[in-house]
């Protein structure tokens, strides 16, 4: 549609102009402000396979490798101490954060000592939803969120995931099991992969819903310059044009069904003691007929009570799984981490080796630096309280100094232009489910800028580290 690639254009461009590392000469992170709430992220870059369409920092897993490092990030932990944080939330990526559990383990307990924390997010794959692993996480993460990315089984061996992390009734009765050790446990999933129907699509959808899994988040498929190579060879060119009705399917599947509700753009929490429906698998075969049957489910006119459950999880009470929504910033520690402090946003190096070099010297890591104008603050705040699916006109005014249809024009009345609002007041903007669409095709393009980002700063490595990288599927 017209407003989608307006959008799709417009958000390219921006982040194309403010996304542009300069070399930074910072040793430390500056201090925080007095009264300020922050989120310490954390980012372990180690995994047993590198997946194609991946483009965080990430290296294939050696234990000579990851031991220093995790010590390492415990120093850089103490450096914030130092500086004077302290956080009440900790959001652990990757990478594969529990590649050594117990590194990670003691890592989290540091974070514990130090500082105020209240819940820990963690993320982690299927291979390591196993009862030891989470007797010892149980307790330690609040919320545990695996990299599932699809339950079929051919899109699972496109991605070179299904003989690692196992096929998708594996992975869907590991979830089952795992929710129980946890406050919320999500199930990361990724949609519009070109090889995927709407039928594959629905059929993951249910499978979400079987498994118990107390949140489940639905990003598109994100194809930035670095992996649109691999994306190519393994899974294959993306197509845009269908993703605004695969983005419809969850929705309605999820949300208008009542067994999800929307946490965010993209994240959906199961509602609590809500009956659903918990397989489609009688929908005819015939893609028209099962369409038409869907539709029919979908408004209540088909199915049966005796094929649902009752949920059990509170959806009001889930935890977000997108922390740029309740944390506006956050410093990031660990090789490839990006900080946004103030103005500024920091990218530390993306070399393991100068990240250990760096932190035993003293330092901290910061290899590269962006400075934000105030309108590219105020496009960011947009955009991620639209995001969260609600934007605060008077906080907005206050932080900023001039209201949102002031300091942004162009974007409000594009939004209004094409529908995007549902309630537009002087206290807040709230999102129509069009508009909740558009939200995602800003964050879509906004995260591909950000990888471009990472891509500068992957582009630094040298020797062994780029020769490990390169050769291991990163073009």
């Amino acid at each position: 549609m017209l407003s989608e690639r307006l959008l799709t254009l417009a958000v390219e461009q921006c982040t194309k102009q403010y996304l542009k590392l300069s070399p930074c000469e910072e040793k430390r992170m500056p201090k925080p402000e007095p009264g300020k709430n922050y989120m310490l992220y954390m980012h372990v870059p180690f995994c047993e396979r590198l997946c194609p369409y991946c483009s965080f920092n990430r290296f294939p897993f050696s234990e000579d490798r990851a031991k220093p490092y995790f010590a390492n990030m415990r120093k850089e932990m103490k450096m914030l101490h130092e500086l004077g944080y302290d956080f009440d939330s900790v959001y652990i990526g990757g990478g594969t954060p529990t590649i050594m559990l117990d590194e990670l383990c003691e890592t989290i307990d540091q974070a514990r000592d130090l500082f105020s924390i209240k819940e820990v997010s963690s993320e982690t794959n299927p291979n390591h939803l196993i009862p030891s692993y989470l007797e010892k996480l149980e307790g330690r993460v609040q919320r545990l969120s695996v990299g599932v990315q699809s339950f079929d089984n051919d899109l699972l061996k496109q991605m070179d995931r299904f003989e690692k992390y196992g096929s998708g009734e594996e992975i869907m009765e590991r979830i089952r099991e795992a929710s129980p050790y946890f406050v919320s446990m999500n199930a990361d999933m990724i949609f519009n992969f070109p090889a995927q129907t709407e039928d594959n699509l629905i059929s993951d959808i249910e499978r979400v819903i079987e498994s118990g899994a107390s949140q489940t988040t639905f990003y598109p498929l994100m194809a930035s310059p670095s992996v649109q190579k691999s994306l190519a060879q393994t899974v294959g060119k993306v197509d845009y044009s269908r993703e605004r009705r695969f983005y419809e399917i969850i929705c309605e599947l999820l949300v208008d069904t009542g067994a999800f509700e929307l946490g965010s753009a993209w994240t959906f929490n199961r509602r609590e003691t809500a009956a659903v429906p918990l397989s489609t698998s009688s929908l005819p075969s015939d893609p028209s007929l099962r369409s038409e049957a869907r539709d029919g489910w979908l408004s209540g006119k088909s199915g049966s009570s005796s094929n649902s459950a009752q949920v059990l999880r509170s959806g009001s009470d889930a935890m977000i799984d997108e922390y740029v929504v309740n944390y506006e910033e956050y410093p990031a520690i660990g090789s490839g981490g990006i900080t946004y402090l103030g103005s500024n946003l920091y990218v530390n190096t993306f070399s393991v080796r100068d990240y250990n070099a760096a932190i035993e010297s003293g330092s901290m890591s910061m290899m590269g630096k962006t400075q934000f104008s105030l309108t590219d603050r105020m496009r960011y705040r947009f955009m991620m309280q639209l995001f969260g699916l609600r934007l605060d006109k008077r906080e907005f005014k206050r932080d900023f100094g001039v209201s949102v249809e002031r300091g942004l024009p162009l974007e409000m009345a594009f939004m209004r232009t094409f529908g995007a609002f549902d309630i537009d007041n002087d206290e807040e903007l709230t999102l129509t489910p069009k508009g909740r669409y558009l939200v995602v095709v800003m964050m879509r393009q906004f995260f591909i800028g950000v990888n471009n980002l990472r891509d500068q700063a992957r582009a630094a490595l040298s020797g062994e580290e780029r020769e490990l990288l390169f050769s291991a599927g990163c073009k």
